[in-house]
């Protein structure tokens, strides 16, 4: 249980230093969410 703890916690390091700010992590999902919003539109 201790190790699964661990591997969360390094890995929502990992994204948060790969974002820098939470603002960047909310831009890099926005930025998710409307190609996929695109994608679904192009394919209707």
């Amino acid at each position: 249980m201790t190790r699964i703890i661990a591997m969360l916690l390094l890995a929502g390091t990992a994204i948060l230093a790969g974002c820098n700010t939470m603002a960047g992590a909310g831009q890099d999902i926005s930025k998710g969410g409307n190609a996929l919003t695109n994608s679904a539109e192009k394919h209707e």
